[in-house]
């Protein structure tokens, strides 16, 4: 966990210059490289393992100037997270630093509300940012001559802005709850107009190459008291609008049944217009995630990447004519980079082989093309994609130490459930371990998430993989699995019939792997122990309760543990089906279930959570108690559901680490309640 994690691959549109960010050990930093050498130098001088987070990266047209938000997005009560606990009142802002010099200037304040809603966009002549706070759009000179203000006063909440061609027009979604438009701001107009205004939800607005029509997705509007339990499908269509008379046409129309529901994974990314008069999209219409192309007048769509096989990652092509992606095609549990034309025909691998490559970027010249990338034992990095394969950016951040030799390339396993359902998983086996040893299964969250056969492409994951890693070298048999609901599999097993709180019916999937690794010679089949955050802290805390008899202990990371509590809004309750509702999301909770919980759990949760309520850890806590089930608890006071701090990561996976060596290896009671003290626990480099 030592290696600095690189994320928001991009280029400036004029040169070969190339940004992202590192977060090494807690400290995010800037960095950049140019062509044609492409040595890596750091922009920005934070020192710190602050817990601020730098997302939205941006960087002008010419290069010369990064754009970033620091801080994170705020929780109900309006309050950028802090998880130092400092005494002063933290604050999300949009910063602008030249690369050159370094000298950094603020533009103004965010503070938007909810995970992943940062989102800065820099006009085409690279003068001005615009981005959403507070519901509202603001707008700041990137010189920093003058503050941000406020762009307009539109009703709802006002996000995804996007420069005209011109840069005289901004297009914006207003979500007005039920219902969502287009918006059009025009500089110098004294109001907002709408693209053809109706009861849907209209979003992604996209401008043409000429600027002269937006293409955009229309959804139903919110239907009241539609019942809860049935899995119900989200149709939707493409539609483009004159962006001078303000109407729009329909052009494309999904299906109504559950694979013509809104790709929403990648619905965003894919939206792109493109030389021809072309229009790419996303669509799930035959089970799988893929992209499309179709005329911007209507007509039959070109399927761009058929197959057995999902798109992950989507970019455009400097000139436009063709799409670069991320893909599982051909390796089930790894994703490559490949191009395919906008008009259609064989899409091509840029890279394969036993490494996983993910957000593929071109230079603004079209010259050079870039990914992230890792490997089994090779953390991930920049990478410049060349003709003779992948070349490193930035090998020198690398830590000397980084015991790559010694980490084990997991196994691609694959094993069916009790319904006849394959799962797919990566087993880690300790190097000379041919005796039985105690076993670990590690559950990923989201569910919508994919471990993968090397280090993941978030840091989250990325940050999992290296502790099942950890847990191997401590001797520990892993299995990685991912179970039903999981992305990369097609839509059908990631909607999988009476899943989650309808039935929870991809617990059958970890029982399965419990089973299987008891077929293992390898592995004692008295001491299976289990991990897992967010969803994978539910289906551990569902293990525990449940089958105490097959999993001997178990470490919960933030889970959700009562599900009738995501419920509990006023429009769900109005439901015609609420009560039944809630009977089977108790019924699909580790709540329902604690009565035969026996085995011994670590239960670690930040108390400022903004996906998983802290209370349902405190509520589960009393439960335990109630039933003398021994757990220790590590909490984390002002932390999120991803951890800020590196040295809370640290914290948390040396105590997980622990609890395994003290429960399944040498059989250590656990007292009830017991407050975990980090610094007994082994050192994770």
């Amino acid at each position: 966990m030592s290696s600095p994690f690189p994320s928001q691959l991009v280029a400036a549109k004029n040169g070969g210059r190339l940004a992202w960010v590192f977060n090494k050990r807690g400290v995010r930093n800037v960095w950049v490289a140019d062509a044609p050498e492409f040595r890596a130098r750091q922009v920005t001088q934070y020192t710190d393992d602050d817990g601020v987070e730098m997302s939205s990266l941006r960087i002008t047209p010419d290069g010369q100037t990064v754009i970033f938000a620091r801080g994170s997005e705020t929780n109900s009560a309006g309050d950028v997270a802090d998880p130092t606990s400092s005494v002063q009142q933290p604050r999300q802002e949009v910063w602008a630093v030249d690369v050159e010099t370094s000298r950094s200037r603020l533009l103004g304040e965010m503070g938007c509300g909810h995970e992943g809603c940062e989102d800065i966009q820099i006009s085409p002549e690279g003068l001005f940012a615009v981005w959403s706070a507070r519901q509202q759009l603001w707008i700041a000179p990137i010189s920093g001559a003058t503050p941000a203000h406020r762009l307009t006063y539109a009703r709802g909440d006002n996000a995804q802005p996007k420069w005209s061609p011109d840069g005289k027009q901004i297009a914006f979604v207003s979500d007005r709850g039920d219902h969502s438009f287009i918006g059009i701001y025009s500089f110098g107009r004294d109001t907002v107009r709408f693209l053809a205004p109706s009861v849907d939800r209209d979003s992604f607005p996209r401008w043409s190459l000429d600027g002269r029509q937006i293409v955009f997705i229309r959804a139903p509007g919110l239907k009241l008291k539609q019942p809860l339990i049935p899995i119900t499908p989200v149709p939707w269509a493409l539609w483009v609008a004159d962006v001078t008379a303000g109407n729009a046409r329909k052009i494309w129309q999904s299906t109504t049944d559950e694979n013509g529901s809104l790709p929403r994974l990648t619905a965003d990314a894919s939206l792109r217009f493109v030389v021809g008069n072309r229009i790419v999209f996303a669509s799930e219409q035959n089970g799988w995630n893929h992209l499309y192309s179709i005329a911007v007048t209507g007509g039959a769509a070109v399927a761009l990447t058929p197959g057995n096989f999902d798109v992950k990652d989507v970019t455009l092509s400097a000139d436009k004519t063709s799409i670069v992606y991320s893909s599982n095609q051909d390796d089930t549990d790894r994703r490559h980079i490949w191009r395919v034309p906008v008009t259609g025909g064989k899409p091509q691998p840029l890279t394969m082989g036993e490494g996983i490559e993910w957000e593929p970027l071109e230079s603004g010249d079209g010259t050079y093309v870039f990914c992230l990338a890792s490997g089994a034992t090779i953390p991930a990095m920049p990478y410049r994609i060349t003709n003779k394969g992948l070349e490193i950016i930035a090998r020198e951040t690398l830590p000397s130490d980084f015991p790559s030799a010694e980490l084990v390339p997991p196994k691609q396993v694959i094993f069916d459930s009790a319904d006849g359902i394959s799962i797919h998983g990566q087993l880690f086996v300790p190097r000379g371990r041919p005796a039985a040893a105690p076993a670990v299964i590690f559950l990923h969250g989201g569910p919508i998430r994919q471990m993968m056969l090397g280090f993941h492409p978030r840091g989250y994951y990325h940050y999992a993989y290296a502790e099942n890693q950890y847990l191997a070298s401590l001797g520990f048999v892993v299995l990685s699995v991912n179970y039903r609901r999981g992305i990369m599999y097609g839509r059908a097993f990631r909607e999988a019939a009476n899943a989650g709180w309808r039935g929870a019916s991809e617990y059958k999937d970890v029982v399965a792997a419990a089973k299987y690794l008891q077929s293992l010679p390898i592995v004692d089949p008295h001491k299976i122990g289990l991990w897992g955050g967010s969803y994978g802290g539910f289906l551990t805390a569902l293990a525990l309760a449940r089958n105490s008899d097959l999993f001997a202990a178990g470490v919960d990371l933030h889970g959700v543990h009562d599900w009738p509590a995501f419920l509990r809004r006023p429009e769900l309750q109005a439901a015609p089906d609420a009560a039944e509702a809630a009977k089977l999301a108790f019924e699909s909770s580790p709540d329902a279930s604690i009565v035969t919980w026996r085995s011994p759990v670590l239960l670690i949760h930040g108390d400022d959570d903004r996906n998983v309520a802290f209370n349902q850890t405190v509520d589960l806590v009393q439960r335990l108690r109630e039933q003398h089930v021994p757990f220790e608890q590590l909490i984390f006071p002002d932390e999120i559901h991803s951890f800020l701090l590196w040295r809370s990561w640290i914290k948390a996976y040396s105590a997980t680490a622990d609890f395994f060596e003290r429960t399944l290896k040498r059989g250590e009671k656990i007292a009830t309640g017991e407050q975990v003290d980090s610094t007994r626990s082994p050192d994770i480099k």
